[in-house]
């Protein structure tokens, strides 16, 4: 069958979500390609023809696709297009995310047609407590590639778009988690919620090292940073995506939450991708 072009929609304030669509992209070699960027916004998006193939990599928070990523995407509408949804992860586990970003596509018109979960740089992951630190690197990029090279194929092999296999995203090869390590961080992080100890809402400023730059405010996909008051965030809108964290050129920001020491000690085993077709 024909398909003439891609449209890769992601939200990745860390560029995680967007490399490894990217990548899924390039892998298919179809070459018309247009990105809806959705990190800062965006316009609304048209409904996409049947003759294009549409890529979605969001980031996984807590088990469940990014909420503002979800409020981005609700204007998305097909009229049975083929899509791909993809879910990108901090080592941990992506839970139900990828089943709730298919059965979100599915009830706006879309045909799932592949699916895959990848592992991006947590946001919480710093040098001394690195966690997936440097994900997706060159091994998973291939991977997605060759995911990409594998979507091709079918669509190559069908005579229309109601000759292309719907996939079951819940029917995902899972790899098997350790048995200690989850049930301790459960375990740690109840502790820890119900603990008297400070947790930070949002990410701190060193006075010192701030040039109020403004970049982070223009980074932040929330808004939860205003330019001319970068010094203060807005618990209220932050999503400690910790974008401003990763990115700032001065290194000022630091998010020095105890969940990071968990997710350190409980989840350095390295996950690897998984797909279906």
């Amino acid at each position: 069958m024909n398909i003439s072009q891609i449209r890769l929609i992601t939200f990745s304030p860390t560029s995680t979500s967007r490399k490894v669509g990217e990548a899924i992209a390039v892998g298919t070699a179809i070459p018309t390609f247009e990105i809806t960027e959705l990190t800062l916004g965006g316009s609304p998006m048209p409904e996409i023809s049947a003759d294009t193939l549409t890529i979605v990599t969001v980031p996984v928070y807590a088990g469940h696709v990014a909420p503002l990523a979800m409020q981005r995407l609700a204007e998305l509408r097909s009229k049975g297009g083929a899509a791909v949804p993809v879910v990108v992860y901090g080592n941990r586990d992506y839970e139900k995310a990828l089943i709730e970003l298919g059965d979100f596509l599915t009830e706006r018109g879309f045909r799932l047609i592949a699916a895959a979960t990848f592992i991006g740089e947590h946001s919480y992951s710093t040098a001394d407590k690195p966690i997936a630190a440097g994900r997706p690197d060159a091994s998973d990029l291939a991977r997605a590639r060759s995911f990409g090279e594998e979507i091709r194929k079918k669509i190559d092999a069908a005579d229309s778009i109601d000759g292309l296999d719907s996939v079951n995203v819940a029917r995902i090869p899972r790899q098997r988690q350790p048995l200690i390590p989850q049930p301790r961080f459960v375990y740690n992080v109840i502790k820890l919620s119900r603990s008297t100890v400070a947790k930070p809402r949002t990410p701190e400023v060193d006075l010192q090292l701030c040039t109020n730059c403004g970049y982070c405010a223009t980074i932040c996909p929330s808004g939860a940073i205003a330019k001319g008051n970068e010094c203060n965030t807005d618990s209220s809108k932050c999503i400690r995506c910790c974008a401003c964290v990763k990115q700032c050129p001065h290194n000022a920001r630091t998010f020095n939450t105890p969940f990071a020491a968990l997710l350190f000690n409980c989840f350095k085993q390295r996950r690897e991708p998984q797909s279906i077709l």
